[in-house]
């Protein structure tokens, strides 16, 4: 069986797990390298995940720590989330922007009451940036990576005391300060996700693994783990950002921004938005056709059909035939059939049918709209008096 093509191209992996020795285990590649892909079965993965009984190898991501008495006002003060009083083993998510407003790296959060542990995909950068705006307060930041390895379980729980430190996905119920532009939380397609990482020594993982296979938990991949992510809209920094993302394009300010906490880098950006609407481009997941066999690479271009065919609606566009967008992620979903999630403009009709390029030829794609295409959240402030043009309507001219 061979890979999705596509997996975004990274460096090679930091560690390369032990867990990679077990019996049919095939190796993952691009942000993934250093786990397992599958273990010889990837549809019987996904459903024992999807069940909620299964463990995946995710020792390939960051951990970085950061001690001291200040430790969650500094990163308050750094990042789009409301930290300051965080309770010990509370989960949350913070985006840390440049001053444009722009990803620069997603965090999962949790304190123990003594230490802050980060989860990211981007810890060595993280970490120099982190530990350049120490200044004079009193914190200390570390990427212990190489001492601890996260293990993922489909579970919605907190840690509690006495357990490991575990960090809870709190996607993608809103959190308090935080706004969609999606559907509500109840009617999300992965509001039945459960997801939480489990910290480990990385000495000890094989056990921790072991420990679980003799509950009856089977080891899954990342075949089955990324399948869900994307069923469930999930952004991930490896894959959904680029050099442009702003966080209301990926519907990040569900769970990653508190819009009324104090200034950090970038919160320019996030209010503008927020409160004019409207963002440059939006997140849609696609369901590929899947008769021709051809699966997309991630980057792949995704165009409005031409003249011949034209959106469900029956309009032609300006863009008919041009890219309008690309692929980030692509998955075969045990039910769903090939499917992905796609950055495209904002201007995209929501209705319409897409075509996406492969090696090979084009496969059509229908859309699932997760970043509505108005672009507005439903707290944006109201309006005072007139809009600039195609912002909304003047409350003189009627709805």
């Amino acid at each position: 069986m061979t890979e999705l093509a596509g997996t975004p191209a990274a460096p090679a992996p930091r560690h390369r797990s032990p867990l990679l020795a077990q019996h049919g285990a095939v190796p993952a590649a691009g942000a993934d390298a250093g786990v397992a892909w599958h273990y010889g079965d990837p549809t019987a993965e996904q459903r024992a995940l999807a069940r909620g009984g299964a463990v995946v190898d995710q020792s390939h991501l960051g951990v970085v720590t950061v001690t001291g008495p200040d430790r969650l006002t500094w990163l308050h003060s750094l990042t789009t989330q409301d930290v300051a009083t965080l309770p010990p083993r509370t989960s949350t998510e913070l985006l840390v922007l440049d001053p444009q407003g722009r990803v620069e790296h997603a965090v999962g959060l949790v304190d123990d009451g003594t230490t802050a542990w980060l989860l990211t995909e981007t810890a060595p950068a993280l970490a120099t940036w982190l530990d350049r705006m120490r200044f004079a307060l009193r914190v200390e930041v570390a990427d212990v990576t190489d001492d601890w390895a996260a293990l993922a379980e489909p579970v919605d729980a907190e840690g509690a005391d006495g357990e490991p430190v575990t960090w809870r996905d709190p996607w993608p119920r809103t959190a308090p300060g935080g706004t969609r532009y999606g559907p509500a939380d109840d009617a999300h397609p992965g509001a039945d996700r459960r997801w939480r990482l489990v910290l480990v020594p990385r000495d000890r993982l094989v056990e921790e693994v072991r420990t679980r296979q003799a509950a009856g938990w089977p080891l899954v991949g990342t075949w089955a783990s990324e399948a869900l992510r994307v069923e469930a809209w999930r952004p991930r920094t490896s894959h959904e950002v680029d050099d442009r993302t702003i966080p209301h394009e990926l519907d990040w300010l569900r769970t990653a921004v508190h819009l009324h906490k104090g200034c950090y880098r970038g919160q320019e950006t996030v209010a503008r938005v927020h409160n004019l609407g409207r963002p440059p481009r939006r997140l849609v997941m696609l369901h590929l056709d899947g008769s021709g066999h051809l699966v997309p690479e991630v980057g792949a271009p995704v165009r409005l059909p031409g003249a011949a065919a034209p959106t469900a609606g029956g309009a032609e566009t300006a863009e008919s035939g041009r890219p309008v967008g690309h692929v980030t992620s692509v998955a075969r979903h045990h039910e769903l059939g090939p499917i992905a999630l796609a950055v495209v403009k904002r201007s995209v009709p929501t209705d319409a049918l897409l075509l996406v390029d492969c090696d090979g030829g084009a496969v059509a794609a229908g859309q699932e709209v997760v970043v509505d295409g108005e672009g507005v959240t439903p707290d944006r402030p109201p309006a005072r008096g007139p809009l600039t043009r195609g912002l909304g309507q003047h409350p003189m001219l009627g709805a």
